[in-house]
């Protein structure tokens, strides 16, 4: 699998005010989690949500890099959603059992308005 560079995550604000997307492209493996993890921690606004539209899949550290921006926005009272999964991403989240931590929805859309 080719690997992705820190380029590939996009931090863009959402259409609704305290909204940040991160707009992840390409499977989230060892090489990518740590600029996955700086760039979640550079979204500041109060509702979080991460487009994994075009993620393939996931390995054992994005599952982890997942987890951590979990606690950091729980800890921080900041909402986190998940958006887009492939039916590969799903089973890694089912299988490690941190699916039940994220409110998830089909489209950027569908998490915004139910975000607000």
């Amino acid at each position: 699998m080719r690997g992705m560079s820190g380029e590939s995550f996009q931090l863009k604000s959402g259409n609704a005010e305290g909204v940040e997307v991160l707009h992840v492209n390409g499977a989230i493996t060892f090489s990518q989690s740590a600029a996955f993890q700086e760039a979640v921690a550079r979204a500041t606004a109060s509702h979080l949500i991460l487009d994994f539209t075009n993620v393939p899949s996931l390995d054992s550290m994005a599952v982890g890099a997942l987890v951590r921006a979990y606690v950091t926005c729980n800890k921080a009272a900041r909402k986190l959603a998940l958006v887009g999964l492939s039916r590969r991403v799903q089973n890694v989240l089912q299988l490690t059992g941190i699916e039940p931590l994220f409110e998830t929805y089909g489209t950027v859309a569908d998490a915004e308005q139910s975000l607000r």
